[in-house]
């Protein structure tokens, strides 16, 4: 289950699958000699809710790939993690990565954002969504403000985040790739696990996707979901300080028998937002360690 929110080039480039290339065989992944597809150099992608976790992790795989990065957040400054990766991204990989502070319900603020990004570089390239919240309630006690506040973020907030970025890849004529973060709780239910409205709310986003990659395919515009499983980060290792069942438990529920790591959807992000996919579109990649194909 996708968890931000309340669960969210020369030296390094043969080594990171970064964007840098050197001649013959020690050519890098994404360089002019080897899987060229996956190179994103020249291109502009903005990640939200890239401030930490699933979202920064992906960032910096872009980051390796040659594109220039905007993380959109919330958080009034990103986490401590991310100076060192803009650092890296400045020194070892010829590209940066930037912050922008933005709530995606401030839909007039989120459109400026991205208009004045693509302007200042006269094109927009991709979109990583990864931008959401979790709250755990009984059904029964779930308010219709903690319903609506998921719905608002996770759906609402996903679709005018998509619509910003959409609008200035028609404007310059170039298409493009969105990813919009789902999960595998949008297609089943977690056992254990009391979260109605994020399931729903998920269960939407790819739906969402499907909607939007049918409209757009038009503009060239891609539309695909990534759907993870369970993610530790900081924040469900502080959840599993409360119920530590679920430490327990959750590993024996996929076939792989272990929880993943944010590291482990880097690829998939380069894979989507690169040429590498470019007959792929409306599509959900389910990443969950094969929990919902028992």
């Amino acid at each position: 289950m996708s968890t931000n929110g309340a669960l969210n080039g020369a030296t390094n480039g043969a080594t990171n699958g970064g964007p840098a290339a050197s001649n013959g065989n020690n050519a890098a992944v994404g360089s002019p000699q080897r899987l060229a597809e996956f190179s994103l150099s020249n291109k502009v992608v903005l990640v939200s809710g890239g401030a930490r976790g699933l979202g920064l992790t992906q960032a910096e795989a872009l980051l390796e790939a040659g594109a220039t990065v905007y993380a959109l957040d919330r958080l009034p400054e990103p986490s401590s993690e991310f100076h060192p990766i803009a650092e890296r991204a400045q020194k070892e990989l010829g590209t940066s990565l930037h912050y922008r502070q933005v709530d995606v319900r401030d839909v007039p603020s989120l459109n400026k954002i991205v208009e004045d990004i693509a302007n200042n570089h006269g094109r927009m390239d991709g979109l990583i969504a990864a931008a959401g919240i979790n709250h755990e309630a009984p059904a029964l006690e779930y308010s219709a403000e903690d319903a609506n506040r998921m719905f608002d973020i996770n759906i609402t907030g996903v679709f005018m985040t998509a619509q910003a970025v959409a609008k200035q890849m028609v404007k310059f004529g170039n298409g493009g790739s969105i990813v919009l973060i789902a999960s595998m709780s949008g297609t089943v239910a977690n056992r254990g696990l009391l979260a109605t409205a994020y399931n729903a709310s998920k269960a939407g986003v790819i739906q969402l996707a499907r909607n939007l990659a049918a409209e757009w395919g038009v503009h060239r515009i891609r539309v695909n979901t990534i759907s993870p499983g369970y993610i530790v980060t900081a924040m469900v290792e502080e959840l599993f300080s409360h119920y530590p069942e679920r430490k327990i438990a959750w590993p024996k529920e996929n076939m792989l028998q272990r929880l993943s790591s944010p590291r482990e959807y880097r690829g998939a992000a380069v894979f989507l937002i690169s040429e590498a996919s470019s007959f792929m579109t409306g599509a959900d990649l389910r990443m969950d360690g094969g929990h919902a194909a028992w």
